[in-house]
Formats: C-alpha cells, structure tokens, sequence
C-alpha cells in the first residue's frame, strides 16, 4: 500500500474509531432499549403495534435526517467552509436549519393527522385484532414530531463532523436511547395504573428521546463559531444546491422505504410477532453497520467532499479504497459469528420476561438470513457519500429501485415456504444487488481504483472469517455442557466464544498481512492516549 493510501487509512481510521466508540455506547444502550421493550412486551400484539407505529416516522426519518439531507448538506457545507469564509459557511447553516424546521415540521402534522390512513395502508391486517390498529394509531401520533427533531439533530452533526468534531455528534443518539429508556420505563409502569397501555410510555419517551438527541449536540455547535439567527433565503444558492442533490437521493432513499413498507405489508400477514422478530433480529444486525458501517461512512463523508471540492481523484480513490477495505474487515466476521451464535446470543439478550424461547428460535433464524447481507448494507454506507462527493446521484436513485425491484420479487417466491424469514433472505439479497452494481458504477466512474487490492484483501478476509467460522462452531459444541444454565454461566460462555473467535480471526490476518488490519490496530492503540479526535488536514 502505498504512502498516500496508508495517510487516508490512518485518517478515516482515526476517525472511524472514534465515532465507532461513541456509537457503540449508543447500540450497547439502543441493545438495552430493545431488552426492555422484549422484558415488559415480549413479540405480541402490543410490540407489533410499536414497531408499525415508529416505524412511520422513521421511514421519513431515513429521508430528511439520516439519508438524502444528511449528505447533501455535508457536501455543500464542506465546500462552502473551505472556500467561501464565515459568514457564508454560517449563513447556509442557518439557511437550512430554519427552512427544515418549516418544512419537516410541516409534514410531522400532516402525518399526525393522517396515521389512521397511513396505519392502514402498512398494516392493513392490524384491523383483524381487536385494538391493534387503534393502539399502532395512537402511538404513530405520538411519535411523529421525533421526525423534525432527529432531522435538525443531523444537519448540527454534519456542521461539527464538518469541523472535525466526531465524537459528541455520535454520542448524541446514546442520549436518544438514555432518555427513551428511563422515560419510557417510567411511564410504562406509571400509565396502567390510569388505564392506559404501558406501551404508550414507551412511545412518549421515544418522543423525548429525540429532544435530547438535538439538545445535547447544542453547546457543542456554538462553540465552533454557530450563532443562530433567522435566515430564510429559497433563492440562496447553497439551499438550491442541496434540494438540487437531495431530490434524486430522496427518490432513491424513498425505494428503500418502499422495501420496508414492502416487507412490514407482508410481516403484518405473517403469524402475529412476525413484526416484533424481524425488528429484533434486523436491531441486532444494526450493531455491527452502527458501530463500523456508520462510523466508516461518518468518518469518510468529510474526506471524499475535501478531496472532490480540491479535484483530488487518486487521494479520492484511496480514501474510498481504504473505507471499503476496513469496512469488509469488521463485516464480513461479524456476519459469520452472529450466524453460528445468533441463538445463544438472542437467548441472552432478549430471553426474560415475556420474550420466550419460541420467540428466541424464530428471531435467530430471520438473523441468520439478516446475515448474509450484512456486508453490502455496510458497504452501500461507505459507496454512496462518494456518489454524492461526486455531485452524481443518479446511480444510487438506479440501485435503490433495483433493490427494490429484487426484494418484491424474492418476497413473492419465497413467502409461503419461509414465512418471516423470507423477508430476512429478499432484504439481504436485493441490498448485496444494490451494492454491486453501485460498486460496478464506481469503478467506471473514477476511472477505476485499486480492484487488485480490494480483491486480495477480501480472499485474505473470507479465509481468515472461514477459518474463525470453522472454530468458533467446534467451540459452540464442545464447550456448553461444561457451563450452566444461568445466566452468568451464559454470558461466561457466549465471552469466551467470542473472544476466541476475534483472536483466531485477528491471527489469520495478521499472519496475511493485510495492510488495513494493521493501520485499524494502531489506531486502537492510540485511541488510549486520546481524549478528542485531532482535526483532519487534507
């Protein structure tokens, strides 16, 4: 690997892991969230409502906050704080927050509304049980103004991931998680003694959730330089220039969403909880494109803009390389482990309270086929910021649909053998779908980048996940009639599993020197000397 490559791998890298730490505390405690809600509801009628309740928003919520605005903003903002000065950086800033809040404000009451028709048109089947649809109505209410707080939320990360400030901006949703948790416990014990569902706590704290997601991310703002003030300016090119690039992004971003509405439609007419295992399991899925995906994207978002905005094609290419190399690192592993361990490791998480060992098999199996596609979520996550750096959204628009295309097709074929998990199987393989053909586009767009490198890294990673795979099942075998059935005995068990799968996984791999690994270690390494990330200079 060369010197400019090994420059942007220790910079995405040192990055990536400091916003993977703080996103990781944020799916540790998004984890816990889902542990109460498995405790208290278990997959009934009530967790299917909740699910198809937030679900609403949240599918609006992939559009203006974490999708489609999230990086046009950034590519804008970056570009403007690199050659345009203050007072125009700031301006745009303030152009958006204020135009957002009319806007995304606007929809949330819309939504509210509408829910019943919304509800309806999800999860038409909810009407065959008595008080589901009323209750999934009432909770989607409740929630929809978490659409325009988690929405300005995202566009203060983008101003301080701009400004090189990772780590409170991904330690903002821990704070989401923190505040639905306590709240919604709270008022789910409180609420019944008035006769209201206790899971209509839940969603009041989720509501609240969103609030401190915003609100902790503030005093952080202001100290780079941010004064608020009310500037709304349709015709302000900057603006222009981000609905510009978020309207095919929001036609793509919107065929996902299709793919969710997609697959709750057809979950609602699965056997009840379909809805509930599906969450559970995509949830335990998100940890690992959280933590490493996410944080890769986050972290690599900023770069690809600098080099695009200054012209620089090959450090574009061996940032984007060096994304994509570490992201199949933590991957394509983390998606053999989670496969051979999905049920012992559901059993402990969610496995109390009214969450039963039935609903712990059925969960492990949608995991499993979850899986598979595992690499190409995050991969996608680590493609698609270079398409927009490029200013060229058109070809995500393509993948998206394509997707989209893909899933209704698998679905259809596969629903009656597998049930829920042929939602499971036809998200995987429309995303890894979407992820090559993106991948394809790339090469000819750049004009090519290191393919030989990427192909000899990913070889080298499937051995090295093959061979941890191949241990990490003997183990499973062999060592649980040596523990007990406790749960302390469980987690011991379910510790040194995991920790022998790493070490042999990290062995392989050091033993075929791959260049990425050893960067990822350093890093490691050096994130024990420091407190806050240092400011990337390009």
């Amino acid at each position: 690997m060369s010197a400019a490559a090994s420059s942007q791998t220790g910079t995405i890298a040192r990055s990536a892991g400091t916003v993977g730490i703080a996103v990781f505390c944020s799916r540790i405690l998004g984890l816990v969230r889902e542990q109460v809600l498995a405790n208290f509801f278990g997959a009934g009628m009530a967790m299917d409502a909740f699910v198809v309740a937030f679900r609403i928003p949240n599918l609006l919520r992939d559009l203006f906050a974490e999708g489609a605005l999230s990086a046009a903003f950034v590519s804008v903002f970056t570009e403007y704080d690199q050659r345009r000065g203050k007072q125009s950086t700031w301006r745009l800033a303030n152009n958006v927050l204020v135009t957002l809040t009319l806007l995304v404000g606007g929809i949330a009451l819309v939504g509210i509304l509408s829910a019943h028709h919304l509800v309806r048109l999800m999860a038409p089947d909810f009407g065959l049980v008595a008080g589901k649809m009323g209750l999934t109505v009432i909770m989607t209410q409740i929630m929809f103004p978490f659409l325009p707080m988690i929405s300005l939320a995202a566009v203060v990360m983008g101003i301080l991931n701009t400004k090189g400030r990772f780590f409170l901006p991904a330690m903002a949703s821990s704070f989401f998680n923190l505040g639905s948790i306590l709240t919604g416990v709270a008022l789910a014990l409180i609420l019944p003694s008035y006769g209201v569902p206790a899971i209509i706590g839940m969603a009041i704290g989720t509501l609240l959730g969103g609030v401190l997601q915003l609100a902790v991310q503030v005093p952080s703002l202001y100290r780079t330089g941010y004064r608020c003030q009310w500037v709304m300016d349709w015709r302000d090119e900057g603006l222009r220039r981000i609905f510009v690039l978020m309207t095919p992004a929001i036609i793509g971003l919107s065929a996902t969403q299709i793919n969710v509405f997609i697959n709750t439609f057809f979950a609602s007419s699965c056997a009840e909880g379909s809805v509930a295992w599906l969450n559970y399991a995509f949830r335990l899925l998100q940890f690992p494109i959280g933590v490493f995906g996410v944080a890769i994207s986050i972290a690599t978002m900023p770069v690809v803009s600098r080099y695009a905005a200054h012209r620089d094609y090959e450090g574009l290419k061996q940032a984007f390389t060096s994304s994509l190399v570490m992201t199949l690192l933590i991957t394509v592993p983390a998606s053999v482990g989670l496969a051979i361990l999905a049920e012992p490791i559901i059993a402990l998480i969610f496995q109390h309270g009214r969450f039963t060992a039935s609903d712990t098999g059925q969960t492990a199996a949608a995991l499993v086929f979850y899986t598979l596609g595992l690499f190409a979520y995050s991969g996608v996550k680590v493609v698609v910021p270079v398409f927009y750096a490029l200013n060229n959204t058109r070809y995500p628009v393509m993948g998206s649909f394509l997707a989209v295309g893909a899933n209704l097709i698998f679905v259809l074929l596969t629903l009656d053998q597998l049930q829920h998990r042929a939602i499971a199987l036809a998200t995987s393989l429309s995303m890894i779908l979407n992820f090559g053909f993106l991948s394809v586009v790339l090469y000819f767009k750049m004009q090519g980048y290191p393919l030989a490198h990427l192909g000899r890294c990913l070889v080298k990673i499937c051995l090295a996940a093959s061979v941890m795979g191949v241990g990490v099942h003997f183990l499973a075998v062999w060592l649980p009639p040596h523990f007990g059935t406790g749960i302390f005995s469980q987690m011991a068990l379910l510790g040194i599993l995991l920790a022998a799968g790493l070490l042999l996984y990290t062995l392989v791999l050091s033993f075929l020197r791959v260049p990425e690994l050893q960067e990822l270690i350093r890093q490691v390494h050096g994130l024990r000397k420091r407190i806050k990330p240092p400011e990337e200079n390009v």
